[in-house]
C-alpha cells in the first residue's frame, strides 16, 4: 500500500503579517504541493481570530482550484453544526462542478471559534441545534443525490448535480467521531495536532475499523492529520519545532479546547463565561531531517494503520515552509525509487 502525502494549511497570519499576505502564501503553497505531487490541499475555518486569516474555506478553495489544475482541494473542515446540510451541498456541488473530480468536502466537529462567533454564526440558524449525525447523513444524502424516503424533504435536490461530486471526509479527535464516520462509511481524519494521546488515536481508529459500516459498497479509509517540520539536518528542526506552543482551556464545566496562542485561550475563557484554567504546552512535532521524519511517520502509520498523512508546517518563514514540504516528498520518493531499483535487480 503506497503512502499518502497531504497538506492541511490554516492560512496563519504571524506577526508583521497582513490576512492579504497570508492567503498569497496559501495560494503559493498549493502551486507548490501540485507541482511536488501531494494528493491533496485543505484549507481550514477559524473564526473571530488574528492568527489565522481563513473564515471561509468554499470561497478559498475557488479560487485555489483556478489557480491550480491537478491536485485535489478541499476543506479541513467546514464547521457543520453552523450551517444548513443543503447550502453547504450547495456549495460544494458547485465547486465539485467547477473541477470534477478534484474536490473534498471535510467535515468539522469543533465550533471553529470562540464562544462568541458561534453565537453570530448560529443567529437565527434553526437547524444549529441538530445532532452532527442527523446533519452529516442529511449532508451526504444531498451531496451524492440519495436523501432518505423517510425525510421530511425527499425529493429534494442541491443542484447543480456534479459527475464527480465532492468526497465528504469526517474530521475528529475521539473516539465518538471515529464511531460516526464509521456508522456512515465515510474516510475519517483523525486530528492528532488536536489531541496528541496516542492511546485516544489507537482507540478512535480501532473503533473506526471495528464499526465500519460497509453497506453503501465504501470500504475504510483512515487518515492522520499531524505536524511537521522537516530540515536538512535533525538539529536545524529541533530548533525550528521549539517555537510551536499549544494551550489547552478547560472549563469548570468540563469542557476544553486546545488553540494557538494565550490570548486566544485567555479569550475563550473569558467569552465562554464560567471559571477555567490553562494549560500551555509544547506542540507535539514530527521533527527531523529527511530520513528521521521518513521513518517517524512510518512507525505512526504501522502503530495506527494509516497510509495517508495529511502535513501541517506551520513556521512562520515561508521559505522553510516550503523547503520543509519539499524535504518531505523527496524523502518518501527517494525511498520508493530506491526500492524501485532494488526491486528490478531481485528479478
Amino acid at each position: 500500500m503506497g503512502i499518502k502525502l497531504s497538506i492541511l494549511d490554516q492560512s496563519p497570519v504571524f506577526e508583521g503579517e497582513t490576512p492579504e499576505e497570508a492567503f498569497l502564501h496559501t495560494v503559493e503553497l498549493a502551486q507548490a504541493a501540485e507541482r511536488l505531487g501531494y494528493e491533496r490541499f485543505w484549507v481550514s475555518e477559524h473564526h473571530d481570530g488574528d492568527k489565522v486569516a481563513g473564515s471561509s474555506p468554499e470561497v478559498l478553495i475557488a479560487y485555489l482550484l483556478a489557480k491550480t489544475s491537478r491536485i485535489r482541494i478541499g476543506s479541513g473542515g467546514v464547521m457543520l453544526q453552523h450551517y444548513s446540510p443543503y447550502k453547504v451541498a450547495e456549495n460544494f456541488n458547485v465547486l465539485a462542478s467547477l473541477a470534477p473530480g478534484r474536490v473534498d468536502l471535510g467535515i468539522g466537529r469543533a465550533p471553529g471559534g470562540l464562544p462568541r462567533s458561534t453565537r453570530a454564526l448560529q443567529q437565527g440558524n434553526p437547524v444549529a441545534g441538530d445532532s452532527l449525525t442527523d446533519k452529516l447523513k442529511e449532508l451526504s444524502g444531498y451531496v451524492y443525490n440519495r436523501l432518505s424516503e423517510e425525510h421530511p424533504l425527499f425529493g429534494l435536490r442541491a443542484t447543480p448535480l456534479p459527475g464527480q461530486p465532492a468526497r465528504i471526509h469526517l474530521l475528529g479527535a475521539s473516539v465518538q467521531s471515529a464511531e460516526l464516520a464509521a456508522e456512515l462509511g465515510m474516510p475519517y481524519v483523525f486530528a492528532l495536532f488536536i489531541n496528541s494521546d496516542p492511546v485516544v488515536a489507537e482507540d478512535a481508529f480501532a473503533a473506526y475499523h471495528r464499526s465500519f459500516n460497509y453497506a453503501g459498497g465504501s470500504k475504510p479509509q483512515p487518515i492522520i492529520a499531524l505536524p511537521v517540520i522537516v530540515a536538512d539536518t535533525d538539529a536545524e528542526a529541533e530548533s525550528l519545532a521549539s517555537e510551536q506552543k499549544l494551550y489547552r482551556v478547560t472549563l469548570e464545566s468540563g469542557g476544553k479546547v486546545t488553540v494557538g496562542s494565550l490570548e486566544q485561550a485567555e479569550e475563550f475563557g473569558r467569552q465562554a463565561g464560567e471559571p477555567f484554567t490553562i494549560e500551555e504546552r509544547l506542540a507535539e512535532v514530527t521533527k527531523g531531517s529527511k530520513a528521521t521524519v521518513r521513518q517517524k511517520l512510518l512507525e505512526v502509520g504501522e502503530r495506527y494503520g494509516v497510509a495517508e498523512y495529511i502535513i501541517i508546517t506551520a513556521l512562520q518563514d515561508f521559505s522553510k515552509r516550503v523547503r520543509s514540504y519539499e524535504l518531505l516528498k523527496e524523502a518518501f520518493t527517494e525511498a520508493a525509487a530506491v526500492h524501485s531499483e532494488g526491486t528490478i535487480k531481485e528479478v
